[in-house]
């Protein structure tokens, strides 16, 4: 941290460190039969084919009691995932302060706390035998990441991968069987030496020594603008084969692909055994991946189906778990990891994909005995309207999908028995969340045994018109999970007026809120209810139609302009959803209405609108806020003389460059965790986020002068307005330097600047004291200069 950093106060902050976590041993697990797992030969020249092998670490029981010390009356639950039975579900909570693993009957209230550390939980899994739980934590509130695993009563909790120091680790799918759980784990694995930069003066990105970050040499970066143009250029075509559109293949061990050592951009796809009886087994390798996910395993174990690549271009591989051969590769959407799955008999692959189109849909390949996709067809699609969960029956005879119409979800279950699919072979709708119809045994026994048993010439020839399907009707605006509960379904779900909630469905239509949600009354304090939001539809200069919710503050005339706030939101692919936000609800209590707008580059409207902002088109997504702001005005409802600007992460670089390109428009700005130089940025963010970043924004090296140009710091003297910046001290996606040059360049030229410093948060702010500090601190600084 800077030191001029500085709180609200003006005085220095001081951040506290984030607590290590305990270490011990833990509850030894039952004797299970020892498996013979071959270890990868070397790759050529030595160098090991993996970039890291995750470490099993015992930890002491964390399990606590019923409720937590201090109890949230409107605390969220989100992300479930249940054991086999489905009477049972584990799920994230916040009731604590900070957000957690739980467990707890599907239809009873006697929940009970798994993990009472202060590593905020991201994710959950219960394996498909029902032994172990694997979860996620963000050591610090930071940005890296590591999966642990724990028995349902509590015991034998232990750090599967991501316990080395630097390392991070996320969680893929588990085997069928429950025998082994897939994990990526991310580490950097040299220190650049002197000659791993550009020589001094030579181009780049920015800094004041012309350097050029190590991670950076000989990128590839694609600025092109594509908006405009629709995606629907023919390409390979729907059916085809095979999509001719593969990047570089996963590295296998062997020697054929494996990488050299670079700097923290490798990744590396691991069969773990919970019990820690064998040792883990690698799966795929990639170096300067941006991200690598196993989604599915065939329930023989001899296909992997895997996520990778930068946003906007993620692809669905493949794999042949024998050979480690990719037979696959195709486009995919972006948003939710989960990305499709294999029928039980592995001869249909389902995919969420927006190859080739506007819109994502539901996309169908009949496999061979080799993996390879015979010919692909649509099997479920919706006029402008993205695919956005997709869930997978384990008997291959339904699917569940839910469909984004302009940021509202609708729910529809498939009926693909007769869609050139399997026959049944088991009940229940639910996966490819992990665990879900999957397995790895013949991994773990060391080869892939024959595809006996496969249909062979099975091919998909499903249509829109031809597969049936039934509404399920939804008691709050936005689907956020889907999940198998045995027969039932799990449903993750949050609205306007509520707070995230798990709901199940017992007769498989009408959801039932679990008992231990909190109840729509609960979600903010009583006497004054929460303000559903209206559809605005903005049109940008050049005749892009945008898209955003208003809230109006309660107690105004209806004829009456008031003080309001434009509130961007990150990505640039987020999209602004209607969902209850405390900020929010903080801010119109103070008479202060809140304009949140999809601007270009947001997803939900078409891939042509996300990508409507790339390279110099990011100039109008910058013009798009004002034109978003004036929509306002003109409609009546906001007074021009007091507007904010306000946004995280992008949207903390669009408020930064709001009120560097628009200096007389808005009377002050927020700016949290936003980039203020994109030089600076590229320097000082995770190698993979970078990779990603490049796409969306230029490359460091070849576009310096456009990242120059569209970075606020460039303009920063036409900074007119007085402006708070917000970061989280763990942040390594959007480092804190970003806000503190700002707002150090803001002082120096007179100009109010004040910079909030929360600490042990990242990028996301997780802890209920520091989201309510958070709160209230915007809230006061807007009151302060809208005058309200």
């Amino acid at each position: 941290m800077a030191a001029d950093a500085r709180n609200l106060t003006g005085e220095p902050f001081v951040a506290r460190s984030p607590d290590a976590g305990p270490a011990g041993a833990g509850r030894p697990a039952p004797a299970r039969p020892k498996r013979t797992v071959s270890p990868p030969p070397p790759a050529p020249g030595g160098r090991t084919p993996a970039f890291a092998a995750p470490a099993r670490v015992p930890l002491p029981d964390a399990s606590g009691p019923r409720e937590a010390t201090t109890r949230l009356v409107a605390h969220g639950c989100w992300y479930p995932s249940a054991d086999p039975s489905g009477t049972r579900v584990a799920f994230i909570c916040d009731r604590g302060g900070v957000p957690q693993l739980w467990t707890g009957p599907v239809d009873g209230e006697d929940v009970h706390l798994l993990d009472d550390g202060p590593d905020p939980v991201t994710e959950v899994s219960w394996s498909p035998d029902g032994r172990w739980i694997a979860y996620t934590t963000a050591p610090g509130g930071g940005e890296h990441t590591r999966v642990l695993c724990v028995r349902p009563d509590g015991g034998d909790r232990h750090i599967l991968a991501g316990a080395e120091p630097g390392s991070s680790a996320h969680l893929g799918c588990w085997a069928y069987d429950g025998s082994a759980v897939a994990v990526t784990v991310a580490v950097p694995t040299a220190v650049p030496g002197p000659d791993a930069t550009t020589e001094p003066g030579a181009p780049g990105p920015g800094a004041a020594d012309g350097l050029l970050p190590a991670h950076w040499r000989d990128r590839a970066g694609d600025t092109r603008l594509l908006g405009p143009a629709p995606h629907t250029a023919p390409g390979p075509g729907l059916p085809s084969p095979v999509l001719a559109v593969r990047t570089a293949a996963i590295g296998a061990p062997g020697g054929r692909t494996a990488p050299a050592a670079g700097f923290g951009d490798g990744l590396s796809a691991y069969l773990v055994d919970p019990d820690g009886v064998a040792a883990p087994a690698l799966l795929a390798v990639e170096k300067d991946a941006a991200t690598l996910r196993v989604c599915d395993l065939s329930r023989d174990g001899a296909l992997a189906l895997l996520r990778r690549g930068p946003r906007g271009r993620r692809e669905a591989v493949v794999l042949r778990t024998a050979d480690l051969e990719t037979t696959c590769v195709m486009p995919v959407a972006d948003g939710d990891p989960w990305i499709g799955g294999f029928a039980p008999r592995a001869d249909t692959l389902w995919l969420r994909s927006n190859a080739h189109r506007e819109f994502a849909v539901l996309l169908a390949a009949g496999l061979d005995p080799e993996g390879r996709p015979r010919g692909w067809a649509v099997a479920a699609s919706r006029e402008n309207s993205d695919l956005e969960l997709l869930r997978c029956a384990r008997d291959g005879a339904s699917a569940v999908l839910a469909w984004n119409v302009r940021g509202v979800s609708e729910l529809e279950v498939l009926d693909m028995s007769g869609a050139g699919g399997p026959g049944p072979e088991a009940s229940g709708v639910g996966g490819p969340e992990p665990g879900a119809g999957v397995s790895a045994r013949s991994r773990w026994n060391g080869g892939a045994p024959a595809r006996s048993g496969r249909s062979g010439d099975a091919v998909a020839r499903p249509g829109p018109d031809t597969v049936p399907s039934r509404p399920v009707s939804l008691p709050h605006e936005v689907v956020t999970r889907v999940t198998a509960a045995g027969p039932r379904l799990l449903l993750a779900l949050s609205g306007s007026r509520r707070r995230p909630g798990i709901w199940w469905l017992p007769d498989g239509a009408t959801p039932v809120r679990t008992p231990w949600s909190s109840r729509d009354e609960d979600a903010v304090p009583p006497g004054r209810p929460p303000v559903r939001p209206v559809p605005l539809r903005p049109t940008a200069r050049d005749g892009l139609p945008l898209n955003g919710w208003y809230y109006r503050a309660p107690g105004r005339a209806p004829g009456e302009p008031a003080p309001c706030v434009v509130h961007l939101h990150g990505g640039p692919e987020d999209q602004e959803r209607p969902v209850l936000d405390p900020l929010y609800h903080e801010i119109l209590g103070r008479g202060v209405d809140v304009f949140a707008p999809d601007v270009r580059g947001s997803s939900g409207y078409g891939r042509s609108f996300v990508d409507a902002d790339l390279g110099r088109g990011r100039f109008a997504a910058i013009d798009d806020v004002a034109d978003c702001a004036a929509h306002a005005v003109l409609a009546g409802l906001a007074d021009p003389a007091r507007l904010a600007v306000m946004g995280r992460s992008y949207g903390g670089y669009l408020t930064f460059a709001s009120l560097v390109w628009h200096p007389d428009l808005f009377r002050t700005g927020i700016a949290v965790c936003g980039m203020s130089d994109l030089a600076t940025f590229f320097e000082g963010t995770e190698p993979w986020i970078a990779q990603s970043a490049a796409h969306k924004y230029g490359h460091p090296e070849r576009d310096r002068e456009l990242l120059r140009s569209l970075s606020p710091m460039s303009r920063v003297d036409a900074l007119r307005a007085p402006v708070l910046a917000v970061h989280g001290e763990h942040d390594t996606n959007v480092p804190p330097g970003e806000s503190e040059q700002f707002v150090r360049a803001a002082r120096e030229r007179g100009v109010t600047a004040e910079l909030l410093t929360l600490p042990d948060e990242g990028h996301e702010f997780l802890r209920a004291d520091n989201r309510r500090l958070f709160r209230r601190a915007a809230a006061d600084w807007l009151q302060r200069q809208l005058g309200t």
